[in-house]
Order: C-alpha cells, then structure tokens, then sequence
C-alpha cells in the first residue's frame, strides 16, 4: 500500500544524526511518536509491522535512539546517559512537530521508554499531547530488587540448578548493579523471560528479540550491526546511572494526560510498583488500566484491547 509519508531518514538531534521512520496515510492526523525500550533496542521493526492498522487515526513515528540501530555509528559513549537522551527525545518532537506542522506529539513508551517518556513529560510538556507507558518503571533500584528474588525464586521451585547458581554468581543485585554490569544483568534477564517475567508466552532471548531483527527488511545491513554493536554500549554505559530514580519522589505532577497501561504479570519492571506510583500522580487526566492476560509487553500481548484504548486516551475531544 501505497502512503502519503513513508520516509526512513536521518534527523540531526543535538548535532548527532539519528534515524527515525514516518509512515502516515493522513498529515492531518495526529502524530504517535513510540519510545523504545532497552536502553538500546529499538522496535523500529515492530512498530512499523504491528501498529500500522493505526494509520486510519494516526501517523505513527519510531526512532532508533542515540547509540543503537541506524542511530549507533560514530556515537561517543561519553553522550549515552539519560539527560542526554531525554534532551534527543525533545529535540525530536520538535522536529515533529516543525515537519508535521503540529503543536504537540503523542508519546508510548514501552519499559526504559517509559523513563524516557516520563521524564520528558515531566520536563517539557509544552509539545506533548498525551503520555501512555507499558512497562511502566517506577524505582529503578527496587525495580531490580523484586526481579532477581522473582527470578530466583521461580528456578529455585523448577529446581533449575544451573539457573540458580547462575543467578547467586551475579546477585542480588547491589542498588541495582548486577556483576558484572552487563553480563550479569543478561544473565538474570534470559532466566526471567524464561520464566514468565517478561511475557506470558515463554520463549528465548534469541526467538523473541534477535530472529525478529536479523529477518526484518525494516533495517539495512548497517542498522543491524548497529543494533548488534550498540545494544551491549548504550546498556554497559547507561546502566550504572539508569536505575537511580524513583518517580514517586521525583515526578508526580504533569501538565499533560498520564496513563499507565500496565500487564499485571509484568516483572521485569514489576507491577508490584505500579498503583503506589499511580496514587501520587496528579495530571490533567490520568488512568491506569490493567492488561490481565500480560507481562512486560501489553502493546503484543493484547494488541486489539491497546489499541483500542489508545485511541480513546488519545482522541478525546
């Protein structure tokens, strides 16, 4: 099918070129700019797969973030940290917002998105339309804290030997570092989606991550190893700072509608965490609507039920 935009290009954000895709069947429609999670997995692929039923209300936007994807070649590590990207995200919606001739941008964030997409609604509302967040974080070191004694404990009943001494190799975690960084934080990570923390559909971190990238068309061989380079350097270098907040101090009150989509056996970033956090948000408008039948990814787990609700959050009138 043919659109009025389908344009893969790169944009400048902070004097650093990023790549960004633009599919729209109506320019007049309002804009969803989807923030990936990771840090450093883009969803480039996905999003253009699986969202595009809703281009009839929608033109819908993805972006490989600083250091991943189309966006990792020649990246200095010394800019991978939050502020950096919050400020790449700003950027961004400006320059939606200058190209698409509109005053504000709708934002999903799924997981380290959603800390992308909070404080970024937090910090500049004016251009924001509208917040939803799936994989909801809330405290970053609490966050790791629930993880590891779910992962732990759920190998420790299967008597998975293996998986167990993997996990008191690397944890528990101390203020959300795992050892070493990276290695360790992949190693609880595979045991928990082996587990059923992620998703409700038990699977591998090669099928439900690598397969898909490896076989999209979406990417060029450049985006690819971009995505296989960057993904251990934008992790290994924001890590360390990532998991130093808690929203339920630092942000709590929006000037733009906040909504959680949460699944309710999500442990990756638990929902233990969630209605304590919903509690003390004050927004304009603000919702938290539960996925029973998903984990960390809602917007896959459920696609008909998510859309739907995206539609109703984001075209009131």
């Amino acid at each position: 099918m043919d659109h009025v935009i389908d344009s893969i290009r790169k944009v400048s954000l902070n004097g650093f070129d990023q790549k960004i895709h633009i599919r729209s069947d109506n320019k007049e429609l309002p804009v969803i700019l989807f923030l990936h999670g990771g840090p450093g997995i883009s969803n480039r692929h996905d999003i253009m797969a699986s969202q595009d039923d809703l281009l009839d209300d929608f033109t819908i936007v993805a972006w490989d973030q600083r250091g991943t994807g189309g966006s990792y070649h020649k990246v200095d590590p010394k800019t991978l940290n939050v502020d950096q990207l919050v400020e790449d995200a700003r950027a961004l919606v400006e320059y939606l917002c200058n190209e698409l001739d509109k005053d504000k941008v709708y934002l999903i964030g799924g997981s380290w998105g959603t800390e992308l997409g909070t404080f970024l609604s937090y910090r500049y509302p004016e251009h924001i339309g509208g917040y939803i967040g799936y994989g909801q974080v809330v405290n970053g070191i609490q966050n790791e804290d629930i993880c590891y004694a779910y992962t732990l404990e759920k190998a420790t009943e299967a008597k998975d030997g293996k998986a167990v001494k993997i996990l008191k190799k690397v944890g528990p975690p101390i203020r959300g570092q795992y050892k070493p960084c990276f290695k360790g934080l992949m190693a609880e990570r595979k045991i928990m989606k082996k587990y059923g923390g992620h998703s409700m559909k038990k699977t591998t971190y090669f099928k439900s991550f690598v397969k898909p990238i490896l076989l999209s068309k979406e990417y060029s061989l450049s985006d690819k190893w971009g995505m296989i380079q960057g993904y251990k350097l934008v992790l290994s270098s924001m890590w360390p700072s990532l998991v130093d907040y808690d929203f339920r101090k630092d942000c709590t009150t929006y000037k733009v509608p906040y909504y959680i989509f949460q699944g309710r056996h999500d442990k990756n970033t638990p929902s233990d965490l969630i209605q304590g956090y919903y509690d003390v948000i004050k927004a304009p408008d603000k919702d938290l609507i539960w996925f029973e039948n998903s984990a960390h990814g809602p917007l896959g787990e459920e696609p008909a039920k998510f859309k739907k609700l995206i539609r109703e959050k984001f075209l009131k009138k």
